[in-house]
């Protein structure tokens, strides 16, 4: 993929980091109207039907005998590992928790993209990476409220693993497959399946068909997941993977300021303070080394 203009990153980072922060408290409130699973896959599935209009024009792109595999590799990490695990997850702590728990992932795709990718790994971004990892946990610690279920934690961390290892798997195949249909065919093949696992452990009668259920799923579908994760495979695939990494820093942040206000999930002074230190961690990974290895060649 080619790089991108600044001013468009920034727009795409800003879109990206509020539908996704948000996200977490509406999956929270849309659980209280449907079982998890089955919730799982119906907004993965009905996020790439959406993708798949924008995607059938390009069928020739498909190339599916040569590239099917690579569909579903993406859909078991992605979708599978990282929607399935959190929706469950969500049932046992807090929105806003459960997001800063997963957001380790960054940290986690630094460490993958460094070996997997190639990317460069110098002190100052080690440094970054370790700040970010520090507010994740300052502001998780400051959601503790009570007994924090050991569940919820493994689901947590298993979510952002298969987010992490994801997001490479779709940066070195990168070359190999069309993006749009990277992205549509991960959500409908991880829908289908969680929808079928769904029907298997849980009942679709038990789904609430009220118009607040309906209109968070629309939300969430159609932008949290078909535009969310194209625009993420969108800047991962212009830049470094782990610099776009660093700023899904600021998810948990958001999650936890918009539970507050919609599921009154309790804020603590420990967020300003976790705050600062996802900020420096941005700061820090995103440093351009560049100008000095010019000046070294001019020299």
């Amino acid at each position: 993929m080619s790089k991108i203009s600044r001013t468009r990153t920034v727009l795409l980072l800003a879109f990206l980091v509020v539908v996704w922060g948000i996200n977490w408290p509406l999956s929270k409130m849309a659980l209280t109207y449907s079982p998890p699973l089955l919730f799982a896959g119906i907004r993965t599935l009905l996020g790439g039907l959406v993708l798949l209009i924008f995607a059938l024009p390009r069928y020739k792109q498909l190339r599916l005998k040569e590239t099917w595999h690579f569909y579903i590799i993406s859909a078991f990490l992605n979708i599978i590992m990282f929607y399935g695990l959190q929706t469950v997850g969500l049932g046992y702590m807090p929105a806003g928790l459960f997001s800063a728990i997963v957001f380790i992932e960054p940290v986690l795709l630094g460490i993958f993209c460094w070996i997997w990718l190639g990317e460069s790994m110098y002190g100052l971004k080690i440094i970054g990476l370790i700040l970010g990892f520090a507010g994740v946990a300052v502001i998780s610690s400051g959601g503790f409220t009570g007994d924090i279920s050991v569940i919820g934690i493994v689901l947590a961390i298993g979510s952002a693993i298969g987010w992490g290892l994801g997001t490479v798997f779709v940066k070195k195949t990168s070359n190999r497959v069309d993006s749009l249909w990277m992205v549509t065919l991960q959500l409908i093949i991880g829908g289908i399946f969680l929808s079928c696992v769904g029907s298997g452990f849980e009942n679709w009668s038990s789904i609430q068909w009220t118009l607040p259920f309906i209109s968070n799923l629309l939300f969430i579908s159609i932008f949290v997941i078909a535009f969310g994760w194209l625009t993420f495979f969108t800047l991962v695939g212009s830049g470094e993977a782990s610099k776009v990494g660093s700023y899904t820093f600021l998810i948990p942040l958001i999650a936890i300021i918009c539970s507050s206000f919609l599921l009154h999930e309790s804020i603590t002074i420990k967020l300003v303070i976790g705050l600062l230190f996802i900020v420096f961690s941005i700061c820090l990974v995103n440093i351009n080394l560049k100008p000095q290895k010019v000046k070294a060649q001019i020299h």
